[in-house]
């Protein structure tokens, strides 16, 4: 049998009494090592009573989060709805000052305005359509006004129909004034 070196002898006994420091310190501190398991078996009972927890905070939040997402998007398309409008009254407008003979009538107008809201408009399948008013102008003289209004009772996606059962339809509205040429 081979003896050893004292280096490996050494290294050997070092390595003992950094091992036993380790494995002390793995202890709780007053030294009583029964406290550990005990201490493992309450965690796992915590963890086993907050299993579901996840589930239950999520289907409290998703109510709230579809909300603010279908309201998004229900507000988005009303916007888009009233700007095709504006610009609707906007084209029956210049449809009606240009000059051009035989003079623009107020169906022409009226015409126009269908025809850009038929093409624009977001109804989501509802059957309503703008009323276009033309109370004066059409075929005035040079510089006298042209005032051309588009109303729209907006229906909307869902939101919109419960909306207008608390507040009544909901109307948007839009006015153009131009001068004759």
């Amino acid at each position: 049998m081979k003896r050893k070196s004292a280096r490996e002898s050494r290294s050997s006994t070092v390595t003992r009494h950094l091992s036993r420091r380790v494995n002390d310190s793995a202890l709780p501190h007053d030294g009583v090592s029964g406290d550990v398991p005990v201490a493992n078996n309450r965690r796992r009972r915590n963890l086993g009573a907050q299993r579901g927890v996840a589930a239950v905070e999520f289907a409290i939040v998703l109510p709230l989060l579809l909300l603010i997402i279908f309201s998004t998007a229900e507000f988005g398309v009303a916007l888009y709805d009233k700007a095709m409008i504006t610009n609707a009254s906007r084209e029956g407008a210049r449809a009606g000052v240009v000059l051009r003979n035989p003079k623009p009538s107020k169906q022409d107008v009226t015409n126009v305005v269908l025809a850009y809201c038929q093409n624009y408009l977001i109804t989501f399948g509802s059957s309503n359509t703008p009323t276009v008013s033309v109370p004066s102008g059409i075929g005035g003289t040079f510089g006298t006004p042209l005032t051309v209004t588009v109303s729209y009772q907006y229906a909307g996606l869902g939101l919109g129909a419960m909306l207008s059962a608390f507040t009544g339809p909901i109307v948007m509205t839009a006015t153009t004034i131009m001068n004759n040429e």
